[in-house]
C-alpha cells in the first residue's frame, strides 16, 4: 500500500571522527521535537524507507532522524573496504547523536540496520534508551562459510558469499537498477511460494541480484511509481558498491565483536518480525527470549520483507504503542 508521506528534505552533516567511526558525512532526514527516534535501513535501501514512520513518530511527539548510512544516497562512500565495520557505523551513529546535541536515543532498524542497532547497545550502552528492530532479530550474523554451505559452495547461488569476491558485484548489479528494484521491491506472498521459485531451476537459488531479469515477478510493487523511481535515480547515480561492503565486514565483525549477538541485553526491546520475509524468517527471533530480558514482540502477518513500506500503519503503530513505555511518557 501506499501513502502520502514524505520526508523532509535532508541536511549534510559531517560526523568528526569518534570511537572507531565518522570521518563522513551523513545525510540526514530529521523531522519533531521530543525524545530522540533514529531509524537505520538496511540492503539495498536508504532512509526513504521510514519516509512513514518519520512523519507519524515526529507527529506523535519525538524527534525523528533517519540518516542514509554511510555509503548509501547522499552520504560519505569510503573507497576502504574496512570502512563499513560495526565499529565504523555504530561509531557514525555516536557521532550523529554528538553532533544533535542528544544523549541517548532509541534506534530503530531494519535488514542490516537491524544488525547496527543491535550492537549499539552492546557497543555504546550509555546512548541507548531502547531497541526496535524489524525482521532482524538480535542474533550473532552467520558467518560467509555458513551462507557458502546454504548452495554447496557454489557461491553465485548465494548473495551473501558472492558479494564477497572483489568488485564483481557492483560490476554485475551496477547496469541493472530499474530491473532489480522492479523485482524485490514487491510485498509479500506465501515462504512456500517463494521457496518453489527458489528451487525452480532443481538447485537452490538465493541470489536475486546476478541474473534480476530471470526471478519471477511475485507479490504487488511497493510504494507509488514516484517511490520506486526515487530508488533507481539514487542508485543509478550510486551504485550499489557502499552497501555490498557492509558484506564483506560480516567475518572480521564476528572477530571484534563476539559479543554482539551473545550478550544478554537488559534495556527495552522491541521486535517486529515479517511472516512472509523469506531472508528473515521469523523462527530466527525465537531465540531472542533467552537473552533479551525486556522483550516485547510481534509479528506483522502476510507481510514480506518490507514491512515498513507494505504495512506502513502496522509496524508505525506497533512503534508509537512501546515508544511511551521506553520514554516513561
Amino acid at each position: 500500500m501506499s501513502t502520502d508521506s514524505k520526508l523532509p528534505s535532508p541536511t549534510p552533516i559531517a560526523i568528526p571522527p569518534t570511537r572507531g567511526g565518522g570521518g563522513v558525512t551523513l545525510s540526514v532526514h530529521e523531522s519533531g521535537t521530543g525524545p530522540a527516534v533514529v531509524f537505520c535501513h538496511g540492503f539495498p535501501d536508504l532512509a526513504y524507507a521510514w519516509r512513514h514512520q518519520v512523519a507519524a513518530t515526529a507527529a506523535a511527539g519525538y524527534r525523528a532522524i533517519a540518516p542514509d548510512q554511510r555509503g548509501y544516497g547522499a552520504s560519505s562512500c569510503p573507497s576502504e573496504v574496512e570502512a563499513y565495520g560495526l565499529t565504523q557505523l555504530t561509531g557514525d551513529l555516536v557521532g550523529l547523536l554528538d553532533r544533535l546535541e542528544i544523549e541517548r536515543a532509541v534506534f530503530v532498524g531494519h535488514d542490516w540496520g537491524g544488525f547496527v542497532v543491535w550492537a549499539m547497545p552492546v557497543l555504546h550502552p550509555d546512548r541507548v534508551a531502547g531497541v526496535a528492530a524489524l525482521c532482524t532479530p538480535y542474533m550473532p550474523f552467520p558467518s560467509v562459510e555458513i551462507h557458502a554451505a546454504l548452495v554447496d559452495g557454489d557461491i553465485e547461488r548465494q548473495y551473501v558469499a558472492w558479494f564477497q569476491l572483489p568488485g564483481v558485484a557492483e560490476a554485475a548489479m551496477d547496469s541493472k537498477v530499474e530491473t532489480i528494484f522492479s523485482r524485490i521491491f514487491r510485498g509479500g506472498v506465501p515462504t512456500e511460494v517463494v521457496m518453489r521459485a527458489a528451487f525452480a531451476s532443481g538447485k537452490l537459488n538465493m541470489n536475486p541480484f546476478l541474473d534480476p531479469e530471470t526471478l519471477p515477478v511475485m507479490g504487488e510493487p511497493i510504494g507509488t511509481p514516484s517511490d520506486m523511481q526515487h530508488y533507481c535515480d539514487v542508485y543509478g547515480r550510486t551504485g550499489f558498491r557502499g552497501g555490498i561492503n557492509w558484506y564483506r565486514n560480516i567475518d572480521r565483525n564476528a572477530r571484534e565483536h563476539s559479543g554482539v549477538g551473545n550478550e544478554p541485553l537488559t534495556l527495552p526491546c522491541l521486535m517486529l518480525t515479517a511472516e512472509w520475509d523469506p531472508a528473515l524468517s521469523p523462527a530466527l527471533a525465537e531465540s531472542m527470549k533467552e537473552r533479551c530480558s525486556d522483550l516485547e514482540m510481534h509479528m506483522v502477518e502476510k507481510a514480506g520483507h518490507w514491512a515498513q513500506q507494505e504495512h506502513p500503519e502496522i509496524v508505525t503503530g506497533r512503534l508509537l504503542d512501546w515508544l511511551p513505555r521506553v520514554y516513561g511518557q
